[in-house]
């Protein structure tokens, strides 16, 4: 492999500035008014995938954001094909006083870069870009089938992904999924993540009067939709932190004893990372652990909650609505449109009177999980493992990529989560960052991977 980690070591400037222009561009697809920026990202990608010399590459429009999808498939019908994901869309940067630095402004100090979508997930998509170039640049053809497709809707749910992958089910057929949007389990620490929890996101409103009134003339004689909303909210879960929704619970696939010991193994400091947000003490279901609580079980948190007067001073105002935005993350086995259908039954049956209630079931996914077991997870553990010099983990994580149930769903095929960032990467927070030492590192192990998968056979 010297001179693939050649070329990648003599072309570091190069692809960090590349990286760079892609970063100064502010894709934030939950904001109509980044529409142009969200495609100029997307042309962008379409023209370095182009500039590589891939067999084809074309921007697919659909409803929304397009995909851009390209294939490389030189290396024959009797090696695997993999589909690589990742997506150019970004969250909004707000606040924007707590950057230290602006988000669409790429600035690199301590050898990390710090921009909105640094490491979520523009840097670790683009490590794959420039693995593939890697390959075609150094003289010889990708030694597996290629396709890929990058997105611009992952950070509001992909709503436009999954018709794309059932409109193009047959062009996309592959042995695996291999993405990079999840996080090492630590510094110098490769990690696959083999399993991931599905989500399911809700608004609860409640309505009361038909104005604003004055708590004076009308407190205590009518209800306050604020207070219902208080009250509703707290009948959710009990002083156990566990979730009171009736059934919620009936098709949640709970960990092994196995599961758990390999937990209790895994290099997880707990005061230590709970010291990293400034808490002093851990919190939630009891009978699990930090670490289990955190990947492994089901969740419903506040997201936001709103009603009534907020600004400067006093307002004596009993407010006409209230809302509150509900996440609830899920684990295997547990459906989310299920789990929404019994979110909206129990806050109608916990409704208090003097108030009407909406309930919106914004968007969700699935949980995921890949067998251990699997031949393109083995690859990937040597390709770690020869570019980092150890043996990578095997963690479940808590967050949720939906589209990862969508590709088993759809195509039928296992999806493999390579992170190169870190829990620490402030993703979907001011200062977002990531090392670029794991950038570099990252695209090694993309070209090391495309090599040691040839080999694997099913």
């Amino acid at each position: 492999m010297s001179t693939f980690f050649d070329y990648v070591d003599s072309n570091k400037d190069r692809f960090k500035d590349e990286l760079f222009e892609l970063l100064k561009i502010p894709s934030i697809s939950a904001d109509s008014k980044y529409k142009k920026d969200v495609k100029e990202a997307a042309t962008f990608l379409e023209n370095q995938l182009k500039s590589i010399g891939m067999d084809e590459v074309k921007l697919c429009e659909t409803d929304g954001n397009p995909v851009i999808f390209g294939k490389h498939l030189k290396a024959g019908a009797d090696k695997p094909t993999v589909l690589i994901y990742g997506h150019y869309d970004v969250q909004p940067p707000d606040p924007l006083d707590l950057w230290e630095t602006a988000p669409f402004e790429p600035t690199e100090r301590d050898g990390k870069v710090y921009a909105r979508g640094a490491s979520d997930d523009k840097g670790q998509a683009y490590i794959h870009v420039k693995a593939i170039e890697t390959w075609l640049k150094s003289g010889q053809d990708v030694p597996v089938n290629i396709k890929i497709i990058l997105e611009g809707e992952e950070e509001v749910g992909s709503p436009n992904l999954v018709p794309f992958l059932k409109e193009y089910k047959d062009e996309l057929a592959c042995d695996m999924v291999l993405v990079s949007d999840t996080a090492m389990f630590a510094k110098d620490t490769p990690s696959i993540t083999y399993g991931l929890r599905g989500l399911a996101y809700m608004e609860l409103e409640v309505f009361g009067p038909n104005r604003d009134l004055h708590s004076g003339v009308y407190g205590g004689a009518v209800q306050n939709p604020l207070n219902a909303l208080c009250e509703m909210v707290a009948k959710m879960k009990d002083e156990n932190s566990v979730i009171q929704i009736p059934g919620f619970y009936d098709d949640a696939i709970d960990l092994t004893e196995e599961e758990r010991e390999a937990g209790r193994k895994l290099p997880f400091n707990e005061k230590e990372w709970l010291g990293a947000i400034g808490v002093d003490e851990g919190f939630g279901e009891k009978g699990y652990s930090t670490l289990e609580r955190k990947a492994s079980r089901p969740t419903l948190d506040m997201n936001g909650m709103w009603g009534g007067y907020q600004g400067e001073g006093a307002k004596t105002v009993l407010p006409a609505k209230a809302g509150a935005k509900i996440s609830m993350r899920l684990v295997p086995n547990q459906d989310p449109h299920k789990i929404a259908k019994l979110f909206t039954e129990y806050c109608e049956s916990i409704k208090p009177a003097g108030v009407t209630i909406k309930v919106t079931d914004h968007h969700g996914g699935d949980a995921a999980m890949t067998p251990l077991d699997f031949y393109g997870l083995k690859a990937a553990a040597q390709a770690y493992n020869d570019v980092y010099g150890k043996e990578p983990l095997f963690a479940r994580e808590g967050g949720s990529i939906p589209i990862v149930a969508d590709f088993e769903r759809v195509l039928g095929v296992n999806t493999i989560l390579m992170g190169f960032g870190l829990n620490s990467d402030a993703i979907h927070s001011p200062n977002e960052h990531f090392h670029l030492k794991d950038f570099y590192r990252g695209i090694k192990t993309s070209v090391r991977f495309l090599e040691v998968l040839s080999d694997y056979k099913p």
